[in-house]
């Protein structure tokens, strides 16, 4: 990799995101748990996960903006989204004054389970978190709110690209 622009940039480069495929790694794990204490695939549990946490900050998903959450063709998310429904973890409501458009809502159930599970992680996330001070936190969110930027124009040119390009082997 390009090591012009010095002052170490590209080494700590390499360490910050050796961190983050950790936590990749970590968050992958607790995501497969998470689904085998529910009794669910890990790609439903991650659905009901995507759908309850919009849902929390208040930005409903659609099942189109679910599919692009999950990367899952169209066809594939609505069998999800019919396994899900089937078993009462969600339901699919058109509360849009276009009556076209489906939002997806996690049963009353998803949150209390996920809160049970995912609970005492926040606990001790909370304790590790509150030994720094919050201007720093608000950096570290910054810093990775510009990181998944970054990534996310990355992976859009890229997909672009490779929809333009023949595969060459």
């Amino acid at each position: 990799m390009e090591e012009a622009m010095g002052d170490g940039v590209a080494e700590r480069r390499e360490r910050l995101m050796e961190a983050l495929r950790v936590h990749g790694g970590h968050y992958a794990e607790l995501s497969r748990r998470f689904a085998a204490w529910l009794g669910l695939h890990s790609t439903d549990a991650t659905a009901v996960l995507e759908i309850a946490a919009a849902e929390e900050r208040g930005t409903p998903l659609s099942p189109a903006r679910l599919s692009e959450r999950i990367p899952l063709s169209t066809g594939a998310t609505t069998a999800l989204l019919n396994r899900l429904e089937a078993a009462g973890h969600i339901t699919r409501v058109r509360e849009h004054s276009d009556r076209r458009v489906i939002t997806l809502r996690s049963g009353g159930h998803i949150q209390e389970r996920a809160d049970e599970f995912f609970g005492p992680l926040a606990r001790r996330l909370d304790a590790t978190m509150s030994h720094y001070p919050p201007r720093l936190l608000e950096q570290f969110e910054a810093f990775m709110a510009d990181l998944n930027t970054t990534m996310d124009t990355h992976l859009t040119e890229e997909g672009t690209a490779a929809r333009r390009s023949p595969d060459t082997p």
